[in-house]
């Protein structure tokens, strides 16, 4: 075996040739994260329009809006069994083929059926990717900048958000209103739609030249191609190690082949349940009622919808600048303090959302926030943002990566990215009808959401900082333990 003392001491930072190659890979496998966030708020600009053009009622509005959500969480179970048997890439290719599918069929719908079928279709393919790409970058990462990298995930969302609100308003103005006709006859809405065949091609052409992952060829006795990569991403010194150390972690996976996530809490392994309960808090804060139905809402406060998908954009780019903060402080400051800083941020700006829409009036059958409220509520909204996107947006997606045993860690994924994706469902289908009820209520059940992820990650979740992943179980066990 190679010796590792002659490793130069900056061999793993992001500006050496080996962090430069880790991070190519990585912002490639994160474009499926990009699909993510645009396809989670392409909705935002054209949901009204939608609503008019089929004369939708609130209930069946936030349908519409979160059927996607169901597909996601199908995609994402179905995700790590695909992956394990086809290879990371050609599972990417799967959901880039999904998405780009949706994207056409959303954008020439006829009905709500077809429509809602469209948008279930590119679910799957999103929920697909959501898992594939952390599960690949975390396998090409090295040790010391894998929070760093893996926080890219979560960095890709909030550039899909960001482009497809750009889009949205872009091609809303360009028509003068969602509804309008634009090109060939189809109204600015569809085109919002549209838009999506261009990442979603973009990704199917990353995923065929990317290499494969070391670990799923190694795990296939592709050892020639798997150091070959490796050459690539490690020093020549650390290659029989870092090979060494992956062969071993496979033999140990294959010796508990078919391990099951079976355990004695409410049927489930402890760790497994840590893993669904963060991804439910990232969820029940409501950050997607923001991505989904600011523009909606902004007009209920009193803009125009010019102003409101501006506004959205806006936000969305404070969006983008957090989770760059996010990933620069993950692997110097550690995950729990950022998600604790985190979860009080956004106690306190949703706890003033809820205070200030308790001050609404109503109009005209609007919703109207007086004086200073609506200013009030526009900051707080945005401090919410810079709260999430620092910590539990992009942190949830490290953890996930990081605290599964190998064993387990495929499947374990698998459930809490379905768990997520199902958490995003209730949250965005619930909203149009508890808003057209109580927004006070409403914001003030996500604050206290946000209040008790404060709560949890402070009893339940230790630090991972630099530390391998076969490390970051022990912690888990060992808390249980004491």
């Amino acid at each position: 075996m190679s010796k590792t003392g002659t490793i130069p001491a900056d061999a793993f930072s992001l500006k050496s040739p080996y962090g430069r190659r880790a991070i190519g890979l990585s912002v490639a496998a994160a474009v499926g994260g990009f699909l993510f966030g645009f396809d989670s708020s392409v909705i935002n600009g054209a949901v009204d329009a939608i609503s008019g053009n089929f004369e939708l009622d609130p209930v069946l509005t936030g349908f519409v809006v979160a059927v996607a959500l169901l597909g996601c969480a199908v995609g994402a179970v179905l995700a790590g069994g695909l992956s394990d048997r086809w290879g990371r890439l050609k599972t990417m290719m799967l959901g880039a083929v999904m998405f780009l599918v949706s994207s056409v069929g959303s954008g020439l719908t006829f009905s709500v059926p077809d429509l809602i079928i469209w948008r279930v279709v590119g679910g799957i393919g999103i929920g697909i990717a959501s898992v594939v790409a952390p599960a690949y970058i975390a396998e090409i990462a090295p040790r010391q900048i894998r929070g760093g990298l893996a926080s890219l995930q979560q960095l890709a969302i909030t550039l899909g958000i960001f482009a497809a609100l750009l889009s949205d308003a872009v091609l809303a103005n360009s028509a003068g209103g969602a509804a309008e006709q634009l090109w060939w006859g189809l109204e600015a809405w569809r085109w919002m739609f549209l838009v999506g065949i261009v990442p979603a091609a973009v990704y199917g052409v990353l995923a065929f030249t990317m290499p494969e992952s070391p670990r799923y060829l190694l795990a296939k006795g592709r050892t020639d191609e798997a150091r070959e990569i490796f050459a690539r991403l490690v020093p020549e010194a650390d290659l029989d190690k870092s090979v060494n150390e992956i062969r071993s972690a496979i033999d140990a996976d294959r010796k508990s082949k078919g391990a099951s996530l079976r355990g004695p809490v409410l049927g489930l392994q402890g760790i497994v349940w840590v893993g669904i309960i963060l991804s439910t808090f990232q969820q029940f804060v409501g950050i997607n009622v923001i991505f989904y139905y600011s523009t909606t809402l902004w007009k209920a406060v009193g803009f125009d919808e010019s102003d409101s998908l501006f506004i959205s954009v806006i936000t969305s780019i404070t969006n983008v600048v957090v989770t760059l903060i996010a990933i620069w402080l993950v692997d110097r400051v550690g995950r729990k303090p950022i998600l604790l800083t985190g979860s009080v941020l956004m106690t306190l700006s949703l706890a003033t959302m809820a205070l200030a829409f308790a001050f609404a009036e109503t109009v005209d059958g609007e919703v109207s926030l007086p004086g200073a409220w609506g200013p009030i509520a526009l900051v707080a909204a945005n401090l919410f943002v810079v709260g999430f996107g620092a910590s539990w947006g992009p942190l949830v997606w490290v953890l996930l990566g990081e605290i599964f045993p190998s064993r387990i860690r495929g499947k374990a994924l698998g459930v809490a990215a379905g768990a997520q994706w199902i958490a995003n469902f209730l949250i965005t289908v619930s909203f149009p009808a508890m808003s057209g009820w109580s927004l006070p209520i409403t914001y003030g059940m996500y604050a206290l959401f946000a209040a008790l992820s404060f709560v949890y990650v402070a009893w339940r979740v230790p630090e991972t900082k630099g530390m391998e992943l076969e490390q970051t179980e022990t912690l888990f066990t060992n808390r249980k333990r004491r």
